[in-house]
């Protein structure tokens, strides 16, 4: 007996084509769909990017292996539109953005989601390590098993009616290995597949010529400025080169300490530097904040939780105060280094997700 039909959101790669046998086994009718983002013509084909003409080859010889049918939806469009000119604007102000929350916030966790609908699905799961733990007040999200791999910080804008259809059967698996044993299991052909590094749609890893590309003359030559005194270290050639806590690529000497990036004036085109105890930031304003934990994001509503700035990072005591308008103010414990503008800011309650929101400037209250 069928537990009903699921689609599966397969990118090619072994967490979710192993997410799809694994469903197919315990009895669903398994959908595999894949999203073909960008012109593949115009991409490089290198092992370690993600969804290029390989992968879609990839996803479909997965699908065929466990019997189930598989499509492939065009939505180089709405990509374009919601993912890659929004990562151009954001290195044009001087921010560090973060394609992949877009991607799962717009074509995957919306479009995709619409087409698992149309298909007549009761869910739609993909091969994130995060975990879907229903309660009394509806699904939460909570942090992945094996937290070297939680991806809980890239869907943090994921809302609580797309979390109610999603589903994540890699969430509860001790470290990768697992995941791959489960692939040679079923004799799936990209059980020993190298993990996605780069972001898809920049597989050189080359974000300043896309950016350039995209919005010539982005790269506007200016100085290298000491936050103490205003002094002229040296000249760069444009801020999308840099990112806050930055020290390599500076190419300025003479100093008696290292310096950092410690903030960016696009407008100026100036690179601001300073010593590394400028560095750290004890308050952070956001704004588009998702609240996925219990009651309303009331205005002045004082939450204490821990918070992560990086991906990389384990979260951090703070105190998060919810505003009008979707903002927040985040007051750290202790200040924390390289919170950068475009990043995101998301909340926790020991392992569950409370939310999140996207970092702003220091000016921006």
């Amino acid at each position: 007996m069928s537990k009903g039909r699921i689609v599966v959101a397969m990118s090619g790669g072994v967490d979710s084509s192993a997410t799809a046998a694994l469903l197919k086994d315990e009895g669903w009718d398994v959908v595999g769909v894949t999203m073909q983002l960008y012109d593949h013509g115009q991409a490089v084909c290198r092992a370690n990017s993600c969804c290029a003409g390989k992968d879609i080859h990839d996803a479909r010889r997965v699908a065929d292996a466990i019997g189930i049918p598989h499509y492939v939806v065009d939505y180089e469009g709405s990509f374009r539109q919601e993912v890659i000119d929004p990562f151009a604007d954001a290195y044009v102000r001087g921010e560090t953005p973060i394609p992949c929350i877009l991607c799962n916030q717009t074509v995957k966790f919306r479009d995709l989601l619409r087409v698992a609908r149309d298909l007549g699905a009761e869910a739609m799961a993909t091969g994130h390590y995060v975990r879907r733990e229903e309660s009394p007040e509806g699904a939460q999200m909570w942090r992945g098993v094996d937290h070297g791999r939680d991806q809980s910080y890239f869907l943090f804008a994921t809302s609580r009616e797309q979390l109610s259809f999603l589903r994540f059967p890699l969430g509860g698996m001790a470290n990768k290995d697992e995941t791959r044993a489960i692939a040679q299991r079923f004799g799936l052909s990209v059980a020993a597949k190298p993990d996605s590094q780069d972001i898809c749609f920049v597989p050189d890893g080359d974000y300043a010529g896309l950016v350039n590309r995209l919005r010539p003359g982005a790269s506007r030559p200016g100085e290298i400025v000491h936050v103490a005194d205003g002094r002229v270290l040296g000249r760069h050639q444009g801020v999308l080169h840099y990112t806050v806590g930055q020290r390599r690529g500076l190419n300025i000497g003479g100093e008696a300490e290292p310096l950092y990036v410690l903030r960016l004036d696009a407008e100026r085109a100036q690179v601001i530097v300073g010593p590394k105890s400028a560095l750290g930031r004890a308050v952070i304003s956001l704004r588009d904040v998702n609240w996925l934990g219990d009651g309303l994001a009331e205005a002045g509503r004082v939450v204490s939780c821990r918070v992560k700035i990086r991906s990389t990072r384990e979260p951090a005591e703070a105190e998060v105060t919810l505003l009008e308008q979707g903002r927040a103010l985040v007051e750290l414990a202790q200040p924390e280094e390289g919170v950068a503008p475009g990043q995101a800011c998301v909340f926790y309650d020991e392992e569950r997700v409370l939310g999140g929101g996207w970092i702003t400037r220091e000016d921006v209250q």
